[in-house]
């Protein structure tokens, strides 16, 4: 695994980019405050080319029957371009690009692309999935561990999802909606308008996470942190709600985080 780091820097908005591990954003601080879970499994990764679990491992590739390793039994959890090396394409003082070819276990070729842009009041994180010879289906999401305490109160969450899926006891949705419940969550939920979700630390800070995807999953089962996960599809979307990427068509997705001090 690559060390190196990409600092980008907007006012007193401070982001880690980490290329050579999984792509993932290693931390995000506002005013010398760390909002990301530090450790290696945690910040901000990326979930690409599938999100959430899959089935099993296995998924419908049009006629044929795809195996991934099975790394969180029984099932298949959040892609393969999180425990890959992705390349630095570009930087510079507030936006970098970085980019990662799929490779086995992924059956396909093709390439994922990460833009991340910050602002003195946002960050915008963009992925795309390419394909170089054939169609495949694929999702893309990202899966940010925010500090559940800033040093203050607990955080809060504020969504108005238009319905929740209903999870089966192998934590994958059965395929009903049902009205959503009350947490603690590991649940995928749908928001048709576009995912608009707002963390607040009380006295400290206001965070929206937002995308035009209209999936998101919110897990809070943990002590230390809350994760808002935008992603284009739900848990065993590659074969209940598969997009298919082709050479003609890329699989492109958005999330921007802003925030304000209250």
């Amino acid at each position: 695994m690559s060390n190196e780091e990409i600092t980008l820097t907007a006012g007193d908005a401070e982001v880690s980019v980490l290329p050579g591990n999984g792509g993932r954003i290693g931390g995000l601080r506002i005013g010398g405050v760390e909002l990301l879970r530090q450790g290696e499994r945690y910040g901000c990764f990326p979930m690409v080319p599938w999100c959430g679990r899959i089935r099993e491992g296995r998924f419908l590739d049009g006629a044929t029957v795809r195996q991934m390793p099975v790394n969180s039994p029984p099932h298949a959890i959040h892609g393969t371009a999180r425990d890959g090396a992705w390349r630095t394409a570009r930087v510079s003082g507030d936006e970098a690009v970085i980019t990662y070819d799929l490779a086995d276990p992924w059956p396909h070729r093709g390439r994922v692309t990460q833009v991340v842009t910050l602002a003195e009041d946002s960050l915008t994180l963009t992925m795309s999935v390419e394909a170089y010879d054939d169609s495949f289906p694929a999702q893309i999401g990202w899966h940010p561990w925010f500090h559940r305490n800033l040093g203050g109160e607990d955080v809060r969450l504020d969504f108005k999802p238009a319905w929740q899926e209903e999870r089966g006891a192998d934590h994958l949705p059965t395929g009903n909606r049902v009205d959503p419940g009350a947490g603690p969550w590991d649940d995928c939920f749908g928001m048709p308008g576009g995912v608009d979700v707002t963390l607040t630390w009380p006295g400290q800070l206001q965070l929206k996470v937002a995308s035009r995807e209209e999936w998101v999953v919110v897990y809070d089962e943990q002590a230390e942190a809350v994760c808002v996960e935008p992603q284009t599809g739900p848990p065993n979307g590659l074969n209940t709600l598969p997009r298919l990427v082709t050479p003609l068509e890329p699989l492109e997705a958005t999330t921007t985080w802003s925030w304000r001090r209250i």
